[in-house]
């Protein structure tokens, strides 16, 4: 497997690079591939079939210089914060391992080593529901995931040091959604490394996770080819960076 290293760039552009490296792998011109990467500027990403009104304040969104893109996978509304937050992704073969080929157990081998990391820190990390790790009870990281023709991309988060605060701005959750998990507000939903007492910076946590996920996956590191660039740039014209995109719902 190959491991493309630490990318930071706009949302529109990771965004692209992930469907760029599972279409190439669909076509079988690259491996399966894991990356770690930030945002910058900290942006909002939501789920393929939200509504971006009545999931982001955009308002607030606009206020604060935080761009809001669409993803091809599912699941709900992510800040990513551009301080506090690194996210990875594994685009993988269905067939790569047993695990892959049920949803839930996919997810907890795909986000696997991001336990491990949680672990090594001393924290009690563990999965809940389907694709949520939690510290405490709290939640400190989400996957999102979508599958093509064999082929599964899963990416999520992993918040050393986001800023609580501003996600609780930008971000709506509802009522119901809070009242199913038993908090009253995202405050009490999400935690973070810093709050649980560990303070990382980004080259840190990047460390920790690149380490976790060679030992998990035996990667080699590489390097994206000129044809997953020329995609990515193609998708960002065509959907990242198209407002009839990211504002379809």
């Amino acid at each position: 497997m190959r491991f493309i290293p630490l990318i930071v760039a706009r949302p529109e552009v990771q965004m692209a690079i992930d469907e760029a490296i599972m279409l190439a792998r669909i076509e079988g011109k690259v491996p399966d591939t894991v990356r770690l990467y930030a945002f910058s500027p900290s942006s909002v990403t939501i789920g393929r079939f939200q509504s971006i009104r009545h999931d982001v304040n955009l308002e607030e969104a606009k206020r604060l210089g935080i761009p809001v893109v669409r993803r091809i996978t599912g699941g709900g509304s992510v800040f990513h914060d551009e301080f506090g937050e690194i996210t990875y992704s594994v685009i993988i073969c269905e067939d790569y391992h047993p695990a892959l080929r049920k949803i839930q157990e996919s997810y907890r081998y795909l986000a696997g080593p991001l336990v491990d990391a949680l672990k090594d820190l001393g924290l009690d990390a563990g999965f809940s529901g389907l694709n949520d790790i939690v510290v405490n009870g709290r939640k400190i990281s989400g996957s999102a995931q979508t599958r093509r023709k064999g082929v599964i991309l899963q990416h999520g988060t992993f918040m050393y040091s986001t800023r609580v605060e501003i996600l609780g701005k930008v971000l709506r959750a509802s009522k119901a959604k809070l009242a199913d998990k038993n908090v009253s507000s995202i405050w009490e939903r999400v935690t973070t490394l810093e709050r649980e007492g560990v303070k990382l910076n980004r080259w840190e946590a990047y460390e920790l996770l690149k380490d976790k996920f060679f030992i998990a996956f035996g990667l080699e590191e590489g390097e994206l080819t000129d044809y997953e660039l020329e995609l990515a740039e193609r998708l960002i014209e065509e959907r990242y960076g198209n407002p009839e995109w990211n504002e379809m719902r």
